[in-house]
């Protein structure tokens, strides 16, 4: 896999009529593509599950992209191969473990030759894309499960905010999801005091307004599913970026 197959640059911005806000989408979990040459040592189907993408992630942003003019910066590569939405040290960046499954394609992996080949490429083409597209606010969308395998727990919410010190574009999101009638959380189904590290890097950093939206995936399962979530995402992102102006 070559670095320019690690991320895709979907749809580019539209003529923006005066005061109309420029809005991005970054899907760092939106693919379950594997390089030939890697094996992870796992069963097929398990690439299919939610422990290798973000299901139902892929089709939304590519209907903001395209029937919404918010362009998408999406990974091409597993989150098992490599995690993109984690620091470089962090102890899961290629997970030897996920959701009760073992991987052992990745124990003793390489893990530096990974970083080299995908994480950093992904994360410096991403840089460049928004400093080209200086966007008024960012979407970083990802997908949950109803519940874990390892746990009976069912997660009640249908979309959550997460956020780490910069909470701006996600209050107003958050009140726009409740007055959807939406089960919404905050900072649920996972704290972006802990996972934020795409957002911490390019938008927190930056002081660029972000919302990273998690959806619940029995939601946005089939493609009726994702182009109602993404014309919902899509009205939602419009109000927000028009509020923090």
């Amino acid at each position: 896999m070559e670095a320019q197959a690690v991320f895709e640059q979907i749809g580019d911005f539209a003529p923006a009529a005066p005061g109309e806000p420029r809005i991005v989408c970054v899907g760092d979990h939106a693919s379950n593509a594997m390089p030939g040459d890697i094996d992870l040592g796992i069963a097929s189907e398990l690439l299919d599950q939610h422990i290798a993408v973000d299901i139902g992630v892929d089709g939304i942003v590519r209907r903001l992209a395209r029937d919404h003019c918010m362009p998408a910066h999406v990974a091409k590569v597993s989150r098992l191969v490599i995690d993109l939405h984690r620091e470089e040290d962090h102890p899961a960046l290629v997970p030897v473990e996920s959701d009760g499954h073992l991987v052992p394609g990745n124990i003793g992996a390489n893990v530096e030759a990974r970083i080299e080949r995908f994480y950093r490429p992904y994360h410096e083409a991403l840089a460049r894309w928004l400093d080209q597209h200086a966007p008024h606010l960012i979407l970083s969308i990802h997908s949950f499960t109803p519940a874990l395998a390892t746990s009976d727990e069912q997660r009640p919410w249908q979309v959550g905010l997460l956020f780490n010190e910069d909470d701006r574009a996600a209050r107003h999101a958050i009140r726009l999801f409740e007055e959807l009638g939406l089960t919404t959380g905050e900072n649920e189904p996972y704290s972006g005091r802990d996972l934020n590290a795409t957002m911490n890097r390019h938008a927190e950093a930056h002081d660029r307004p972000y919302c990273a939206i998690e959806i619940r995936q029995d939601l946005i399962a089939t493609r009726a599913d994702q182009a109602r979530w993404a014309a919902m995402l899509a009205d939602v992102a419009g109000r927000v970026a028009l509020a923090l102006r």
